[in-house]
């Protein structure tokens, strides 16, 4: 009896084990399936390295970005197409923000029951993006004579970015032998995407933010006058400007980027308001795009904040604050569309190859990063420089309302990180757009013409 008593635990305590192991097992098939699926070696997925099980992946109009033909990917057959859309597309274990790592599992169909393998054949997805590959292609022949930059424009009323483009950049389909030689200046962070996830000092753009924070904490800032000597000494290193701008208002300060007048806004607002602003505003928060792909975060420091000439300093957008381009492109989105930024979106859907849509389990979301009247009322400014300072001439027809940036990296002009920044104030063109140029000089000068060009191909052609 005791026997039977001793086989009968024994056998319970396999029975146990085994359904335990049984249970980690489907728990781990659930949890990393797609992992294990997706990795490298899978033969069945890939082959040297390329995702050839993947499905076709189209632009806004249907061009086509990449395909597996022949058991071997393919990629438009425009050079300056597959330059300009890489980091979107991505090229498989190397731009982790592209849509061919992010969406590899949704691409090949996989599913946890049955894996990527189909009995009837083919088992790929289709994807189309949001993006347009010609105003892209723009943007990148506008970018490639600078060292690195990108360039990102979107739909401020429903979140579809329409271009996104990051250089340096490389031809997928003849990829250089000595990309990834350190020594290689030509290639370097070329497997980042700048929009998403660069870090910048924001130089001018961060006025935009300092103007927010006055306009919401100084009830007279529209009645001030501000004195500019072409230099503002708060007490340590002086704060240089641009000129000579005598007595200025709150409105000229902002469309001549009058660094005394910001200085002496952002002192008087004091590092803990303009802290709470730049936070309020998404600007040290990562922005997801299409509910998988998230930016890098911004920083915005406040360790020496109790030196006035540091707060001043901090609020032209020089000291230590690091932006995202993305995150600076949600922030002038939300400006045109009545403090609301819609999340943003890169693919537009995804379907099976019968025709059949796919959920892509993403959902728009809608969040209020300034009021209403403060978007108005800082959109207005943004309107009059360029009328009163970067000329509506210079960009015909598009109704923009921006503001430039020239981040200082060092003592040599031409070292200068430019950026520009806006909107279009139009309802048949809702478009925000960022441009950002690495040793690019002039933000107004450099960074304009770029986003004239790309709007103007949006808008146009």
């Amino acid at each position: 009896m005791k026997m039977i008593t001793r086989r009968g635990l024994f056998l319970l305590i396999l029975i146990v084990g085994f359904l335990g192991c049984l249970g980690f097992l489907t728990y781990s098939l659930i949890a990393d399936g797609r992992d294990w699926a997706m990795q490298p070696y899978n033969s069945s997925v890939y082959y040297n390295g390329e995702l050839t099980a993947a499905g076709t992946i189209t632009d806004c109009d249907g061009e086509i970005l990449a395909q597996t033909v022949d058991s071997k990917r393919v990629y438009n057959e425009d050079k300056n197409i597959r330059k300009a859309t890489l980091h979107t597309v991505g090229e498989a274990g190397f731009i982790s923000t592209g849509v061919q790592n992010v969406f590899e599992a949704k691409l090949t169909g996989y599913n946890v029951l049955t894996g990527i393998y189909n009995a009837m054949g083919d088992k790929s997805n289709d994807m189309e993006l949001t993006i347009d590959a010609d105003v892209c292609a723009t943007a990148y022949k506008a970018l490639k004579n600078y060292k690195a930059g990108c360039v990102g424009v979107v739909n401020y009323k429903t979140g579809d970015l329409v271009c996104m483009v990051s250089t340096p950049t490389y031809d997928i389909e003849n990829k250089p032998s000595d990309i990834n030689d350190e020594d290689n200046e030509e290639y370097q962070g070329v497997y980042i995407n700048r929009l998403l996830s660069g870090l910048y000092t924001p130089g001018s753009t961060f006025k935009i933010v300092t103007a927010i924070c006055a306009i919401e904490n100084i009830d007279d800032i529209y009645d001030r006058t501000f004195t500019c000597e072409g230099e503002y000494d708060a007490g340590g290193t002086p704060i240089e400007c641009n000129a000579y701008h005598g007595k200025i208002t709150f409105e000229e300060a902002l469309a001549k980027s009058c660094n005394s007048a910001f200085a002496q806004i952002a002192i008087e607002l004091g590092p803990e308001k303009l802290a709470a602003t730049a936070k309020q505003l998404g600007l040290t928060t990562p922005v997801t795009v299409s509910g998988d792909i998230e930016s890098s975060t911004g920083r915005f420091f406040l360790e020496k904040g109790d030196a006035n000439d540091y707060v001043g300093w901090t609020g032209i957008g020089q000291g230590d604050t690091l932006v995202s381009p993305v995150a600076m492109l949600r922030l002038v989105s939300a400006i045109a569309n009545d403090g609301k930024a819609v999340s943003f979106n890169v693919v537009d859907s995804l379907a099976n190859k019968a025709g059949k849509a796919l959920d892509l389990d993403f959902t728009r979301r809608e969040t209020q990063l300034l009021s209403a009247e403060t978007a108005d009322a800082i959109g207005k400014l943004m309107r009059n420089n360029v009328k009163e300072q970067y000329g509506d001439y210079n960009y015909e027809g598009l109704n923009l309302c921006a503001k430039s940036g020239t981040a200082q990296i060092d003592s040599v002009d031409s070292h200068n990180t430019a950026w520009f920044v806006g909107f279009m104030d139009d309802d048949k063109n809702p478009y925000a757009f960022v441009v950002v140029v690495e040793y690019g000089n002039s933000g107004s000068q450099t960074a304009g013409p770029i986003a004239n060009k790309v709007l103007q191909a949006l808008v146009n052609d």
